[in-house]
């Protein structure tokens, strides 16, 4: 059987896409997600929130090893977004990873183009707490000179990664860290460093 979605979908979702549009805005700052609803392990409650609000019949999604080693994850995807599962991340318009230290390379998933720059991947992460990792310092647009960011898990490399995930821009996919009910966005102009490198003022 399908889990149910959320108990108030009108609301939840505007709620969500609100919490989506604040972290956007203000990377690096942490969003809660204030829903109720029901989805099956390992795809957790912030993530579901996020595919319910944002995926639809016009957004393929990629799921990693994880995620479809539960087949009901897949299922309830289909059934409340009416997306496609692809198989392929470059072929994603959303991908969600509950491995986030087994993700592919950023090249692997779609970065745009050019002319169309805004048809990238979105990379969903899903973060166990946004209370310890990788000390990380943000800067660029939405940032009044820098913001503290700690997360995990994560990529062992995510500074490299982000580093040349900015030097493609306008290209570039953009990153959604998402716990059980907390949001952190990382779009492509978001410039990434750890804490040991930041200069000195």
């Amino acid at each position: 059987m399908v889990a149910a979605g959320f108990v108030d979908s009108v609301m939840s979702a505007q709620t969500t896409f609100r919490a989506v549009l604040a972290a956007t805005s203000r990377p690096g700052t942490v969003w809660p997600i204030e829903v109720e609803l029901s989805s099956h392990a390992p795809l957790s409650r912030g993530a579901a929130a996020v595919a319910l609000t944002l995926c639809d019949r016009d957004t393929p999604i990629w799921l990693d090893p994880s995620l479809c080693a539960t087949e009901a994850v897949a299922a309830w995807l289909r059934f409340h977004c009416l997306a496609k599962v692809v198989e392929q991340p470059e072929a994603a318009s959303f991908a969600f990873a509950a491995d986030t230290r087994a993700l592919p390379p950023f090249r692997h998933f779609n970065v745009g183009t050019v002319d169309y720059p805004d048809r990238s991947t979105t990379i969903v992460l899903l973060i166990e707490t946004f209370q310890r990792g990788h000390n990380l310092v943000l800067r660029g647009p939405g940032i009044r000179n820098q913001q503290l960011l700690r997360a995990a898990p994560l990529p062992d490399d995510i500074s490299e990664r982000l580093k040349s995930n900015r030097s493609l821009f306008p290209r570039g996919v953009d990153l959604l860290l998402v716990s059980a009910d907390q949001i952190v966005a990382l779009p492509r102009s978001v410039r990434l460093h750890t804490e040991e490198e930041r200069p000195c003022t």
